[in-house]
C-alpha cells in the first residue's frame, strides 16, 4: 500500500447527451495497450449521469485466465479519501461534528491533538507523520491489526511540522477521520460508507474491503518485473478510511456526480470541499487538462493505480482503475482527454527493448549516490538485464532504449550512463540528478 498520487482524467461518447468524440480512436488506445502487454484495467465515463464509454483489458486472475469485465471491483486506494471526507462533511452538515473540533476529544494520545482540528486531517496539514512511508511498514501491513495498535503506530511516529505550518500529505488523517466517524455514529465505518453514501447513491458495487476473492469478481493486482507478478496484498484494517473501499469505475463515475449535484452533501459543504490549499482541498484535488479543470482523486495500492475525476463545466466524470501498470496511467489518461476533447494526440508506439550481452552491462554496475538525492541507486544485472534499487527499495529492471540510456516506465524513469566520467543523470517527475559512481 503506497497510497500514490497521479494525475489527471478521461474521454467520451454515444448516446446524443454526450460530446461527439472517435471512439475508434479511442478503443484503439486502449487496444494497443492491451495488445502491447502494457497494462490491465476498466474504465468508465459518466455524463449527465449516464455510462456513455466504457473498456476493459487484462485479467483479474492472470493464473486462471479470468478476464476484467465491466463490474470487476478494484481496490481504490486512496480514492477512499473522497469517500472519508463526503462522511465527515455529512457529519458536520448533522451537527454532530465541526471542521473546527480538536483532535484532542477523540485521540489526545497524538501530539499536538490538542492544536489539530478536523480541517486539519482533511486537508493533510496536520503535521502527523504518514505511517505507511516508515521503514517497518512493509513487514506488518499485509497483516490484521486492531484500532488499537494502529493507533499506538501513529502516534509512535510523532509529528513532522507544526499544524496548519504547511501541506503534507498523510494516510494517518484519514485513518484518524475514519475513526472519529465511527465513534460519532457508534457504527463500523462499512456501514457508515453503507448508510451516508453507497445506498443513497445507489452504488451496487463499492463497499469496505476485505481478502480479495476472485469468485465475487474482484481483481487481484499484479506488478510487471520481468513477467506479470502477483503483488502484495494490504490487509484491509491497516487503510480504513485512507484506502480500504473496493469499487467500479462506473460506481465512482455515479458518486461523483451524485456529490457534485448536491445529492449527497449541500453546495455550501461541497464548495469547502473543493477550496484548495497548496493544491488539495477535503479529500479532492483540482487538476487542470488545458484550459479545463477538473476536482477528484487518484490512489495507489499494492499493485492497483486508480484515478476519478469530474469536470462540473461538462458535467463529466472519468474514472479509470488499473490491477496492472507498464504504461504510466498519466499517459494514458492524457490520451484518453486529448481524444475526448478533440485534441491532436498521436497513438502510442512501443518498440522492444534494446537487447545487449551480459558482458555490455558491466560498465554500469555500481553504487551511485549525490548530495542532491536522498537515496543511493545501486545498478547490478540479472543475466542480460540491468537492475536498479534505490536505498530501501523493491529492486526494478531497466530496458535499453538508446546507447546508454535506460528506462522504468512504471515509476517514468530514465537513466543514461556516462562510463567513462563514473556517473549517471536520472530523470523523473520533471526532476533532474546527477549521481557519481562511488569507489
Amino acid at each position: 500500500m503506497k497510497f500514490k498520487t497521479l494525475t489527471l482524467t478521461l474521454f467520451v461518447s454515444l448516446t446524443t447527451l454526450a460530446q461527439d468524440f472517435d471512439q475508434t480512436k479511442m478503443d484503439s488506445l486502449f487496444s494497443i495497450i492491451k495488445n502491447n502487454d502494457k497494462g490491465m484495467g476498466s474504465i468508465s465515463i459518466v455524463e449527465d449521469g449516464q455510462e456513455v464509454y466504457q473498456n476493459t483489458i487484462g485479467f483479474l486472475n492472470i493464473e486462471e485466465e479470468i478476464p476484467i469485465n465491466k463490474d470487476t471491483k478494484f481496490r481504490i486506494g486512496s480514492i477512499s479519501k473522497t469517500f472519508t471526507a463526503t462522511i465527515i462533511m455529512k457529519l458536520v452538515e448533522q451537527d454532530k461534528l465541526s471542521l473546527d473540533t480538536k483532535l484532542s476529544k477523540f485521540f489526545p494520545q497524538i501530539t499536538n491533538a490538542e492544536k489539530i482540528t478536523m480541517e486539519h486531517l482533511l486537508k493533510h496539514r496536520s503535521g502527523i507523520y504518514n505511517f505507511t512511508s516508515a521503514s517497518d511498514y512493509a513487514s506488518w501491513m499485509e497483516q490484521p491489526i486492531t484500532r488499537e495498535k494502529l493507533l499506538k503506530k501513529i502516534a509512535a511516529n510523532g509529528n513532522v511540522f507544526e499544524p496548519d505550518e504547511k501541506t503534507e500529505y498523510s494516510n494517518a488523517n484519514f485513518v484518524l477521520l475514519s475513526f472519529i466517524a465511527e465513534d460519532v455514529t457508534g457504527k463500523n465505518f462499512s456501514k457508515i460508507l453503507e448508510e451516508f453514501i453507497t445506498q443513497p447513491c445507489e452504488l451496487e458495487h463499492t463497499y469496505f474491503g476485505s481478502k480479495i476473492n476472485t469468485k465475487n469478481n474482484e481483481a487481484m493486482s499484479y506488478i510487471k518485473l520481468h513477467e506479470w507478478e502477483l503483488a502484495t496484498e494490504t490487509d484491509m484494517s491497516v487503510p480504513m478510511g485512507a484506502g480500504s473501499i473496493v469499487s467500479t469505475p462506473k460506481d465512482l463515475n455515479i458518486f461523483l456526480d451524485c456529490l457534485f449535484n448536491y445529492k449527497i452533501v449541500s453546495e455550501k459543504s461541497l464548495n469547502k470541499m473543493i477550496q484548495t490549499q497548496s493544491g488539495i482541498g477535503m479529500g479532492l484535488f483540482q487538476v487542470p487538462f488545458y484550459e479545463k479543470k477538473a476536482f477528484g482523486h487518484t490512489g495507489g495500492i499494492d499493485g492497483f493505480q486508480s484515478n476519478a475525476f469530474y469536470f462540473p463545466d461538462e458535467k463529466v466524470s472519468v474514472a479509470y482503475l488499473s490491477n496492472g501498470v507498464v504504461m504510466p496511467m498519466n499517459d494514458i489518461l492524457i490520451g484518453v482527454l486529448s481524444i475526448y476533447f478533440g485534441r491532436e494526440y498521436e497513438l502510442p508506439e512501443f518498440k522492444e527493448a534494446i537487447k545487449l550481452t551480459s558482458e555490455a552491462l558491466d560498465k554500469y554496475l555500481g553504487v551511485y549516490s549525490s548530495p542532491d538525492f536522498p537515496l543511493k541507486l545501486t545498478i547490478t544485472k540479472e543475466d542480460n538485464i540491468l537492475m536498479g534499487q534505490g536505498t530501501g527499495q523493491p529492486s526494478f529492471p531497466l530496458a535499453a532504449y538508446d546507447e546508454h540510456k535506460f528506462k522504468f516506465d512504471q515509476a517514468s524513469l530514465k537513466i543514461e550512463f556516462f562510463p567513462n566520467e563514473n556517473k549517471l543523470t536520472l530523470k523523473q517527475g520533471g526532476g533532474v540528478f546527477e549521481l557519481t559512481k562511488e569507489e
